[in-house]
């Protein structure tokens, strides 16, 4: 009986099949290759036939007709200007992104996706790219997934499903937010354990990872930075248990771990020992006068035979129990949710709504799916495509910068040495 080489198809990446294929074109009879071949197909399609509701990459001038500046948010003096640019350094002029370019402004954005989403029973993956050109000090960097909204209105206070990506704000405040809304507490709650962020002037790639199994999973730059279950890492719902009301600690129960020492005495003489005493050291000034100024005495300094007040040595008590535990029982008002994951319902939009102290970041290669793979692909067209040609550029541009700030020194030097002869003369 021949093995089936194809045994592992499903678990193996869309990446390996090309190779999986070639290996089984050299191993098996021609029957057996169309039999195989086919079977290849149909999985192919199995692992990488996602939707993709939305997909942005900024590379025509026809983006600005796809997504709507909000008019009505803020007065126009409070909003920044979104720049269409490759960036300071890049991989390709022709890989643009959309780039917060006025500093202390908010910024909005938004625009529709291609249908209604709603991932009940679906993966959901939310997925852009991030390059803070700026060296960021203070500014959020979040992408939102909401519901039908007027899009000219579009700001703070519109409701949203889900917030996604980095927010800094000084060295105490770096992290990416992943925040969900959740209607039965009408809350947007809060990751309980933030999670990295990257600070750099480089592009990143943040994606998130919802999954039917009500697990979820984040990653920068492809690489996992947090990973776990729903109602672990978010606070949906009520504990599934909690201490037992009935219970109380015993009376009787002894935790404390150490006790004085009965035997332990205080040595004679102890108490007579003063905290301060007269420094010896000290001497009655030349011109002191006793009758003016009053009996001399000399200051007082501490006492290096001091010990402080006496305690008894601490010894483990024989006594002690342990730390006592609340026995837990199930919570009777605890309500399971098999539908965690789903935390898009009908989400129709995409958008940006920000505040930036410094300007100059740069937002680009945005994908909403119900496929891992689906964005992993993108990325692998998008930054995984430019990441290296882009980091030659920023070396390159660091440098010339470097050299053209020496220079203007150089140059600032020589004026004011000469404006030094001037004076001279």
């Amino acid at each position: 009986i021949r093995s089936n080489p194809f045994a592992k198809i499903r678990e193996a990446s869309v990446q390996d099949h090309r190779r999986i294929l070639l290996d089984t074109v050299v191993h098996t009879t021609s029957v057996e290759r169309m039999i195989y071949a086919a079977t290849l197909f149909i999985s192919l399609l199995a692992v990488s036939a996602g939707k993709i509701y939305f997909q942005e990459d900024f590379n025509d001038a026809a983006w600005q007709s796809r997504w709507t500046v909000p008019s009505d948010w803020k007065p126009k003096s409070d909003l920044g200007e979104w720049q269409w640019t490759a960036g300071e350094w890049h991989a390709d002029p022709s890989d643009e992104g959309i780039k917060t370019s006025q500093d202390a402004r908010f910024y909005g954005i938004s625009a529709p996706l291609k249908e209604a989403f709603t991932n009940t029973g679906k993966d959901l993956v939310l997925q852009f790219s991030v390059k803070h050109e700026q060296d960021i000090d203070c500014g959020g960097a979040y992408i939102k997934l909401l519901g039908d909204m007027d899009q000219s209105k579009f700001g703070g206070d519109t409701p949203y499903q889900i917030m996604f990506g980095p927010d800094i704000c000084g060295p105490s405040n770096r992290k990416t937010h992943v925040i969900f809304n959740y209607p039965p507490k009408n809350d947007n709650l809060l990751i309980k354990d933030e999670v990295k962020v990257e600070v750099d002037r480089a592009s990143h790639v943040y994606t998130l990872h919802v999954k039917p199994d009500n697990t979820f999973e984040v990653f920068i730059d492809q690489e996992s930075v947090r990973k776990g279950t729903l109602e672990d890492g978010w606070d949906f719902l009520l504990p599934r248990q909690i201490k037992d009301p009935n219970v109380s600690k015993p009376a009787d129960w002894v935790d404390a771990k150490k006790i004085p020492d009965p035997e332990d005495k205080k040595p004679d003489g102890w108490d007579d020992i003063s905290k301060e005493i007269p420094d010896p050291e000290a001497k009655k000034p030349d011109d002191w006068d006793d009758e003016e100024d009053g009996e001399w005495e000399p200051p007082l300094i501490d006492n290096p035979e001091y010990k402080g007040p006496w305690k008894p040595r601490m010894i483990e008590n024989p006594a002690y129990k342990g730390e006592w535990v609340h026995p837990l029982i199930p919570n009777p008002d605890y309500v399971e949710d098999k539908e965690l994951h789903a935390r898009c319902k009908d989400c129709t939009h995409i958008g940006f709504e920000l505040w930036q102290v410094k300007a100059g970041t740069i937002f680009d290669d945005i994908i909403v799916t119900d496929s891992l793979e689906e964005a992993k692909a993108f990325a692998d067209q998008t930054f995984n495509k430019k990441k290296g040609p882009e980091k030659k550029a920023f070396e390159a541009h660091e440098a010339a910068k470097k050299k053209a700030d020496e220079e203007a020194a150089a140059s600032a030097g020589g004026d004011d040495a000469e404006d030094d002869e001037h004076d001279e003369l």
